[in-house]
């Protein structure tokens, strides 16, 4: 990208919650994209107020808009991990137009940064929900991106884990178990589905 050339945003909308209303942008860019806005409302409310309190980590998280709205909702504290240096920069300006003191953001390859929170989160005294949403880029070829977010999955302790979401492509078959964890539901909206996996 040449330095001058504006990177096209968009918006979307916090639907409920202390924030309700406020604005968050998201970058025009290949591996960013809002998840939306329909799948976003059916995860909160499945997830209703369970998360108050409860920390919540947004693994790749773009521009934020999944961790801010657990934010909104209630959730505690908030970790969000982005390696994408233009999405980093306008989710750092999302979390400073909302509540920047329970926001904990981390630049740097997730799968790489991982390890970092979630040491954080074995100190806390509150269960985590993590929330992985493999960038769009990737899907299609699938790459190895899942293995390797299967593998993470695998390697969280149950005791500090409250539930696991993965957003993915509804053409990818999820695994019934991954580690500890089991399949207890799981929603298609078009091309995109929720998975939810608990202990």
């Amino acid at each position: 990208m040449k330095k001058n050339e504006k990177i096209k945003l968009f918006t979307t909308t916090i639907t409920a919650g202390k924030f309700k209303g406020c604005k968050i942008e998201i970058p025009d860019i290949s591996t960013t994209r809002s998840s939306k806005a329909i799948l976003r409302e059916s995860l909160f409310n499945t997830l209703q107020f369970d998360i108050i309190d409860k920390n919540f980590v947004e693994v790749f998280a773009g521009s934020g808009s999944v961790g801010l709205e657990a934010l909104s909702r209630g959730a505690g504290e908030c970790y969000f991990i982005e390696y994408n240096k233009t999405a980093f920069h306008i989710l750092e300006s999302n979390v400073k137009r909302m509540d920047p003191t329970h926001c904990h953001l981390f630049y740097g390859d997730s799968f790489e940064k991982f390890s970092t929170v979630y040491e954080i989160l074995k100190r806390s005294d509150e269960k985590t929900y993590f929330y992985f949403d493999p960038p769009f880029s990737y899907r299609e070829g699938m790459d190895e991106i899942y293995d390797k977010t299967l593998k993470l999955i695998e390697n969280i302790e149950p005791d500090i884990c409250e539930m696991v979401i993965v957003e993915h492509m509804t053409a990818l078959t999820m695994p019934q178990s991954i580690g500890s964890y089991s399949l207890i539901k799981e929603k298609k909206f078009g091309k995109s589905s929720l998975s939810y996996y608990q202990a």
